[in-house]
């Protein structure tokens, strides 16, 4: 059986990318410190995806394992020597801290091994298994770096599906949204995974799916907190915040749509699709889960500002991704250390630092001036 190695055993890695590897007959090795969690990988050896639909459909998936990369680093490097796919979900800011371990393993593959491998980060950022290979080739001499040429092949991908926070203490399930999408830059001719869909160029696609869903998203999220709404379905049943949320994706589409010359019309049809996909009841997905860590999100690579640059480069508006940033700096929910850490920082320099610590932005900006005032109104 084909061997896939999947870095992260939480709730995506088991209910997205590791279940579409399961259903192309691969054994998938989960790769995770969560202790509890790989364990019951190895007990159970399976465990269900179910959709978040009004008649629930149940996947049950098989052949999966769990190693920890603290305890067993022999046996993870064992894996990544017979893996011919090596994929992670597991936050971009951890990408950094599994890369020396991915390169032990990929210097001990090339030594004995001309087989191919295919690593992809599966992360909500731009470029990300692009990240992870340099992380990974600072880690290695150059002598291993030419012995890969022509073996190992990092691709970056675009990855969508919603999965909520679980109820369902003690159990590998994962509920899941049933829409999915995992589009990646690779040749046609990579062995096959279901569900994958292979492009010539991603930029399109990720932009695509960064500054519509990751936006609509967050958007929804911080204006539902500051409203005091619990969940993202009963956020939007709020007139305002639904034309907000709207708004500001006519503002991505805008820029979007002039950047890679999208069809107008089809770009508002997936916006649509996309906030009826929000509105599902069934996912019951928390306003906190999706605005939590707050600071990554204000990146300037991320869904918010990133999007606010381009528009304001092109001459194009930027109003109300200026208001949604100004929601994300208010939120403050106790349990989450980042949104904890931006308060702090906020009270003790002030906005303007925060923006430029934060978001890369300077205080001369328009943008910046934007979110300031916007901020002060909120906060009124």
């Amino acid at each position: 059986m084909k061997q896939a190695v999947h870095f992260g055993a939480g709730n995506i890695g088991r209910g997205f990318i590791g279940a579409l590897f399961s259903q192309s007959n691969y054994h998938v090795t989960f790769v995770d410190i969560a202790e509890k969690i790989i364990n019951q990988l190895n007990t159970d050896e399976g465990y269900n995806v179910i959709t978040a639909a009004e008649h629930p459909e149940t996947l049950a998936v098989q052949n999966v394992s769990g190693l920890n990369n603290l305890t067993q680093e022999q046996a993870v490097i064992k894996a990544i020597k017979e893996a011919t796919y090596i994929t992670t979900a597991i936050g971009p800011n951890v990408l950094l801290r599994i890369a020396p371990l991915i390169a032990k393993g990929l210097a001990e593959r090339v030594k004995t091994s001309d087989e191919k491998v295919y690593i992809i980060a599966c992360e909500n950022q731009i470029s990300a298994t692009d990240l992870l290979k340099g992380y990974i080739f600072d880690a290695l001499d150059e002598e291993t770096k030419a012995h890969m040429v022509n073996k190992v092949f990092f691709f970056n991908s675009a990855v969508d599906r919603i999965v909520p926070l679980q109820h369902n203490q003690g159990s590998l399930d994962v509920l899941v949204e049933s829409y999915y999408e995992w589009v990646v830059e690779a040749p046609e001719n990579i062995p096959f995974v279901e569900g994958m869909t292979i492009v010539p160029d991603l930029a399109p696609f990720i932009e695509r799916k960064l500054f519509t869903v990751n936006t609509g998203h967050a958007v929804i999220a911080y204006f539902g907190y500051l409203k005091g709404k619990e969940t993202i379905d009963q956020t939007l049943r709020d007139s305002d915040i639904y034309q907000q949320v709207q708004q500001t994706l006519r503002e991505t589409g805008d820029y979007l749509i002039k950047r890679y010359d999208l069809d107008r019309e089809e770009h508002e049809a997936y916006i649509v699709k996309i906030i009826e996909r929000f509105k599902n009841p069934h996912l019951n997905d928390s306003v906190k889960r999706v605005g939590r860590a707050p600071i990554r999100k204000l990146g300037p690579q991320d869904r918010l500002i990133r999007p606010a640059l381009e528009a304001k480069k092109v001459g194009l508006s930027y109003t109300h991704l200026a208001k949604a940033i100004a929601a994300a700096l208010l939120f403050d929910p106790q349990e989450d250390k980042e949104a904890m850490k931006l308060q702090a920082n906020i009270h003790e320099y002030g906005i303007e630092y925060v923006l430029k610590e934060v978001s890369g932005l300077e205080a001369s900006n328009n943008l910046t001036k934007e979110i300031i005032a916007q901020y002060h109104a909120l906060k009124s």
